[in-house]
């Protein structure tokens, strides 16, 4: 009975609502008075014509007196109604939508970590519930290439400290469960960056248990924060060996022209036939078994990544079950995001497939912004390279290997501003042109390459730390107000340096063990990583959560179209406009990239006639022909605002 007194409902104020609009007054009043009779116990359509009767009412003014009684007729008896059915309510108001489902992926500033290295919450699962050394286990917290024991519990009692810094999203590199340890005799390590899989289906136990990710999730999305996890389709662990390699140090790639049929003969361990989930995976015929990729030609795709299981994605079967993997982790804990790893060795055909089944997915579950982001490295200021994974693969968005190589050239290599003319000139190379590129990750350096910290020392070896500070925190401001979505690597924010790319740039946040961490000099602290290092007053961690709060209070810093000012060989001043997306009004973002400071002439709009600071030290007033005289500090930044 609940349900027809529904439907009539809706059919009668939906048909009132129709009859208002047509001006048939009288009709809507009887319509009315026929579900006030009936008793309907639903609520929620009468709150919707009560909201249109408002915005109906100022159009019967200077109308004939009948008109404006029907109206107000009409109004009295939705209250009755209300009044009437409201003992017996069987409707509930739904449940509002979280703020943090309803952002775009330009929106969230994106705090990127391994949970082995962040926090320790928990040391009970150290080592995972394996027994043994540190070749049984993978635990070793003096190793810089083993466990650490960080974990998602640690993560958990550290978000305060997340949100602080002004994250809005959280990308977890792999939590899926791993073979603990690999490589050849004397040269083993651990998988405590969650590459090796074998688990696609559960956690690994060094992070914690299923109840853990799950309390995770929900606590980041009480927060309004969103939550990533890195993803693999690529390869697995190291299971699946090749007879014809026993014995030796490498197996060389076999071309498909000289080996048509089969390159090796592929066999698994005793005791590993079944070491992979789903079971599926563990059947040599998913994977390429070619050999090693000396990552040229049809290698990049179909070789073992340093020896990882190549899987074969061409097989439907692979794409199948892929995607109801990665689906069910969707479903399971209403994760955000996945950020994709080794996109460029997995064949196109299978991101063409993979990527429309896991956003419809996501959408069904409602997650309409469900983030997919790419790892597809190229080098140099190259957008053209990364837009192509946009169309020939449709992905949605990448990591911005050409934002970072901008960054290193300007403010490590001293080059030309010209990177960034360069670098924002192939916006509209991606698919969806420069509005699309406004998603795009931006980054200035990372675990695999190494933070950019190391990097300007490398470039610069006799630089002072006071410099190299200031570097860092002029490509901050780059990468937090000029489009698109940053990433923020765990440990800038503490000065972290490390002494190169990979295990040397996976520093710890709790305090270390590692003779090599611990004898690094950090920026902007007398601190070494010997000690927890989760300084809410660093000056980086300071100047991160300052400019979010800026980025998240304007529309224009986020999701703003973007225009590239004064650009000239010799110009060391970057200036960017960018505009409120609704008003319009005009954002001046400076930055001086040289070493003293500089005084500049930047064209603006010819609507613009004052701005007012948001950060920094901006200028005051424009001149005839629309210009403003811009005086900036050696690597300040001025964020401007125009006030008129």
């Amino acid at each position: 009975m609940s349900q027809i007194l529904h439907h009539f409902a809706k059919f009668t104020v939906d048909r009132a609502f129709f009859l208002l609009q047509c001006c048939n007054l009288e009709s809507a009043v009887i319509l009315m008075e026929k579900l006030l009779v009936n008793g309907a116990r639903r609520m929620k359509y009468l709150l919707k014509i009560l909201a249109r009767f408002v915005r109906y009412f100022s159009f019967t003014k200077g109308r004939q007196q009948a008109a404006k009684n029907n109206v107000s007729r009409l109004f009295v008896i939705s209250l009755a109604v209300i009044a009437v059915c409201a003992p017996n309510l069987a409707w509930t108001a739904p449940k509002s939508v979280p703020s943090y489902i309803s952002r775009p992926p330009e929106d969230e500033v994106t705090y990127f970590m391994l949970l082995d290295r962040f926090a320790n919450g928990d040391v009970s699962n150290d080592r995972g519930g394996l027994t043994g050394s540190r070749l049984q286990t993978g635990y070793d917290p003096s190793s810089k290439g083993f466990y650490q024991g960080g974990d998602i519990r640690g993560l958990i009692n550290r978000l305060d400290y997340v949100q602080g810094l002004g994250a809005t999203a959280i990308w977890l590199a792999p939590i899926f469960k791993n073979k603990p340890v690999q490589g050849p005799a004397g040269d083993e390590s651990a998988a405590y960056h969650g590459y090796w899989i074998t688990d696609f289906t559960t956690i690994d136990p060094h992070f914690g248990t299923e109840a853990d990710f799950r309390e995770l999730v929900n606590a980041a999305h009480a927060r309004g924060m969103k939550v990533y996890i890195d993803i693999i389709t690529n390869h697995t662990a190291d299971v699946i060996y090749s007879r014809e390699c026993v014995g030796q140090n490498d197996c060389p790639y076999r071309y498909i022209g000289d080996y048509p049929n089969r390159a090796y003969t592929p066999f698994v361990p005793a005791g590993d036939e079944h070491i992979k989930k789903p079971e599926w995976l563990n059947n040599p015929i998913y994977y390429h078994n070619r050999g090693n990729s000396n990552w040229h030609g049809e290698s990049g795709l179909y070789g073992d990544f340093s020896g990882l299981d190549d899987v074969a994605t061409e097989n439907p079967i692979v794409v199948r079950g892929f995607v109801d993997i990665y689906k069910s982790w969707i479903d399971r804990f209403a994760i955000d995001g996945f950020r994709i790893d080794t996109v460029k060795h997995v064949n196109p055909e299978f991101w063409q497939v993979f990527v429309p089944a896991i956003r419809r997915h996501a959408q069904s579950k409602g997650i309409p912004n469900f983030q997919i982001f790419a790892e597809a490295y190229v080098d140099g200021v190259n957008p053209g390279g990364l837009a192509v994974f946009t169309h020939r693969d449709g992905l949605p968005s990448v990591l911005d290997f050409s934002f970072q190589s901008a960054i290193r050239n300007v403010l490590s290599r001293n080059q030309s501003i010209e990177n960034f003319e360069f670098l924002y000139a192939g916006d509209v190379l991606y698919k969806g042109g420069a509005s699309a590129a406004m998603r795009i990750q931006t980054f200035t350096g990372n675990h695999d390459m190494g933070r950019l910290a190391m990097l300007i020392r490398k470039d610069n070896p006799n630089m002072e730390a006071e410099e190299v500070l200031a570097r860092v925190k002029l490509a901050n401001a780059i990468m937090m107000f000029a489009r698109g979505a940053p990433v923020l690597y765990s440990g800038d924010e503490q000065g972290f340096t490390g002494d190169g790319g990979d295990q040397d740039a996976r520093e710890t946040l709790f305090a270390s063990r590692v003779a090599v961490y611990n004898d690094n000099l950090l920026l902007g602290s007398n601190r070494t990583t010997a000690v927890d290092n989760y300084d809410i007053n660093h000056p980086l961690y300071r100047q991160i959560a300052q400019m979010a709060h800026v980025r998240g209070a304007h529309s224009a810093l986020r999701r703003g179209r973007q225009k590239l000012r004064a650009m000239s060989y010799n110009g060391h001043i970057l200036a960017i406009s960018r505009f409120e997306p609704v008003s319009n009004k005009e954002y001046l973002l400076l930055f001086n990239t040289a070493s003293e400071a500089q005084t500049q002439n930047i064209e603006v709009e010819n609507t613009t006639r004052s701005f007012e600071t948001l950060l920094g030290n901006c200028p005051n007033v424009v001149n005839t022909g629309h210009v403003v005289q811009v005086r900036l500090e050696k690597f300040e930044y001025a964020i401007c605002r125009a006030s008129n």
